[in-house]
């Protein structure tokens, strides 16, 4: 079995409207003008870097935005223009929620559990209801939609409703999976939250996470919970992977991402002996270091010869500290032998880096070969989006042009153009 990355492709109404509490990168840069156009070239350059790299890729498709049915839902009435206009002219903040492109960070999609893990052998996937956000408890219905025609080809493949939305279900951003290989039994962890922490709110909820643990039918001997401790939310950590990132039989995590973590390890190592943890010091890298790199939120993936490499994003050298225990990474001949960066600074200003931008799934050859393959990539492909992106994704994006018309058609016809270049209906995800 391998394991397939889909990821978001960056939406044409990619903008810095700061609308995410807790993001300390989305906060810092809301207002600024952004470009969309570089954004969406820049996450399909990873994409191809990955799949140089011998992975099979996948894509998830921007949401329809601006979201007209949702502002319908909160009483404006009209054709999609006219709510738009409506929304803007009365409460500007509900068009910025409805315009936002957070669907491109896939990591947040849903929880997935491979068959390898599941007392039924089947793959279970729970769509996640985002409800701490407005902006992002839009998203369940199109991604639902989305990942029920993708894996509509496999009838051992359980794809759930999202979680009532009293219960903040944040999706694989807060799930890592430990295992010997991609294709035998695993230990799953599920990280939450205990707050709200300095105002952030804890975004994953304990009872969130053990319905999944239920719902997935995983044993006990499969499954862990464990609380991110306060100190990381309260740095900006609004997210497990953003202080942890796992990978076969390799945790790798901040000192401080855990609140109970010596007895987290304990149990890691009970119920897995040949996992390895490489934790980093808070003595060698703060907090506040390891969240304005965003090193823990990278791809940690297993290549050909069954070495590892950790791809980051360019800002991880960018901090004296990070760069420093790179390279003693690097020489300490432990698992993780090698080390790559990729430019994504479109997302990375609103708060995503590489492991933001990808859903993490576990298939055998012939499961892969039943997905529906509109969204799966090769190198021609991704040459046909790239020129795509070019032609109808805007160049830039201020924070005026959000209630400008044009643009919002030009966001709709972007998505219409790229729905048509891999053979969807126009309302077929919708």
């Amino acid at each position: 079995m391998l394991e397939v990355n889909f990821d978001g492709l960056v939406g044409p109404s990619h903008n810095y409207a700061g609308l995410s509490l807790g993001n300390i990168a989305s906060a810092t840069h809301a207002g600024a003008t952004s470009s969309p156009r570089e954004a969406a070239l820049q996450g399909l350059a990873k994409m191809r870097r990955m799949m140089g790299l011998g992975f099979a890729q996948g894509l998830l498709l921007p949401h329809d935005r601006p979201d007209a049915n949702w502002l319908r839902q909160l009483g404006f009435a009209g054709d999609d223009t006219a709510v738009c206009r409506a929304a803007w002219e009365a409460q500007p903040a509900l068009l910025r929620n409805a315009f936002s492109a957070s669907a491109m960070w896939t990591a947040n999609a849903a929880t997935v559990s491979p068959r390898p893990d599941t007392a039924d052998g089947r793959m279970h996937i729970s769509i996640a209801n985002l409800s701490s956000m407005p902006h992002r408890s839009i998203e369940a219905g199109q991604t639902g939609r989305q990942l029920r025609q993708l894996f509509a080809g496999l009838p051992g493949v359980v794809v759930h409703d999202p979680l009532p939305a009293c219960f903040g279900d944040e999706g694989a951003a807060n799930h890592m999976r430990l295992c010997p290989g991609h294709g035998e039994a695993g230990l799953e962890i599920f990280v939450h939250g205990a707050g709200p922490v300095n105002g952030f709110p804890a975004r994953q909820h304990a009872a969130a996470s053990q319905a999944l643990v239920r719902r997935h039918r995983l044993s006990p001997d499969r499954a862990i919970l464990a609380r991110q401790s306060n100190d990381a939310i309260a740095a900006g950590a609004f997210h497990n992977d953003v202080v942890a990132v796992a990978n076969e039989t390799v945790l790798f995590t901040h000192e401080q991402a855990f609140a109970e973590q010596e007895s987290l390890y304990t149990q890691i190592h009970q119920l897995m002996p040949e996992a390895e943890i490489i934790e980093v010091p808070a003595s060698l890298v703060s907090l506040d270091d390891a969240i304005r790199s965003y090193l823990f939120n990278s791809q940690l993936v297993t290549l050909g010869d069954g070495g590892m490499m950790l791809l980051l994003p360019e800002e991880a050298r960018a901090v004296p500290s990070v760069a420093h225990w790179l390279e003693a990474l690097k020489e300490a001949n432990g698992p993780i032998g090698q080390v790559e960066f990729m430019p994504l600074r479109e997302s990375m200003r609103n708060g995503g880096g590489p492991a933001c931008l990808r859903l993490r799934v576990v298939l055998d050859e012939g499961e892969l070969a039943a997905l529906d393959q509109r969204f799966l990539l090769d190198p021609a492909k991704c040459d046909a989006l790239a020129a795509l992106i070019e032609r109808h994704w805007p160049e830039r994006i201020a924070p005026e042009d959000i209630g400008h018309p044009e643009i919002w058609r030009q966001c709709q016809s972007a998505r219409a153009a790229l729905l048509d270049l891999l053979g969807f209906g126009q309302e077929e995800l919708l």
